[in-house]
């Protein structure tokens, strides 16, 4: 069932067009609009800044959180568009529902660093972050990997590039509305393109293109809805009914428990892409948050 309010949000939304309703988007603008700096709500959440070589970032620590349970979060932006500081406000509540310090970074984008190179990146900052947290050097309890949309899909390929570099993997990974298809042949981009009131189908070749160039979009580190997921942590997937991408998460779903992973797979009814960073203004976003939060716990 969704809330009343959930139901009243997402008319909402639903009042202007989708992005990419007009089958392109400028990357400037795209940028320009995923760029802004959307700080924690609560105000005594720490914002550290982050280094790594050529690469930065942000951790987030809420108030009481573990600094030894280490949480990298892959933004979202359809590979092209995205950085740590638009993220700062979910990355803030999610450190505090699972009490774990967040580290947001800014991967590599395309197009002017196509596949691989944001997989890479968050492979090596991966490696790092098991030896050193926001208070410097000390060893982690326990990390994961979590992103959403774009981010969604890396996090899934950050664990099949580690399992297959035989590294160490994270406690457990989180996918939100992970964009894992770029074939892009699931039926939901048909059937929930009037109902999905965040992305429009039209728009996604460009994505594609921009990432992939000329790759095999079949690669299992491009599109992870083909890949082989045995030996790989447990896993929870989050989606919206109404998503354009829906299917890609319940494929993913259902490849990985083929392959043995122990995978958590909740399709929110009524809901819509990346629904919980809209919380606090959206009842599902907490619950979902809550979820995600009770995992982290789970497996810390």
């Amino acid at each position: 069932m969704v809330s009343e309010r959930g139901r009243q949000y997402v008319n909402q939304l639903h009042e202007t067009p989708a992005f990419g309703t007009a089958g392109h988007f400028e990357l400037k603008e795209l940028r320009a609009i995923m760029g802004v700096r959307r700080l924690p709500v609560d105000r005594e959440a720490q914002c550290i800044p982050w280094h790594l070589d050529d690469l930065d970032g942000e951790w987030v620590l809420a108030p009481g959180a573990d600094p030894n349970v280490r949480l990298l979060y892959l933004h979202g932006g359809g590979f092209v568009a995205g950085c740590s500081d638009y993220y700062l406000a979910l990355g803030g509540r999610i450190s505090a529902a699972a009490g774990c310090a967040v580290l947001l970074i800014d991967y590599r984008l395309a197009p002017e660093h196509p596949f691989p190179a944001a997989i890479e990146d968050a492979v090596r900052v991966h490696e790092w972050l098991t030896h050193h947290g926001p208070e410097g050097p000390a060893a982690a309890q326990s990390t994961f990997i979590a992103g959403d949309s774009a981010g969604g899909g890396l996090t899934l390929a950050s664990l099949l590039m580690l399992r297959d570099r035989q590294r160490a993997l994270p406690a457990a990974g989180i996918a939100l509305s992970a964009f894992t298809d770029m074939t892009l042949t699931g039926e939901s981009l048909q059937t929930e393109e009037a109902h999905d009131p965040i992305m429009s189908p039209h728009c996604l070749p460009q994505f594609v293109h921009a990432y992939l160039g000329d790759t095999d979009p079949r690669h299992p580190y491009a599109s992870p809805v083909f890949a082989d997921y045995a030996g790989l942590p447990p896993l929870l997937i989050q989606v919206g009914e109404h998503e354009i991408i829906r299917d890609d998460s319940c494929a993913v779903a259902s490849q990985a428990r083929a392959s043995g992973v122990d995978v958590t797979l909740e399709v929110w009814p009524g809901m819509f892409h990346v629904f919980p960073s809209h919380e606090p203004l959206l009842p599902e976003g907490q619950q979902a948050i809550a979820q995600i939060a009770s995992f982290v716990r789970a497996y810390r």
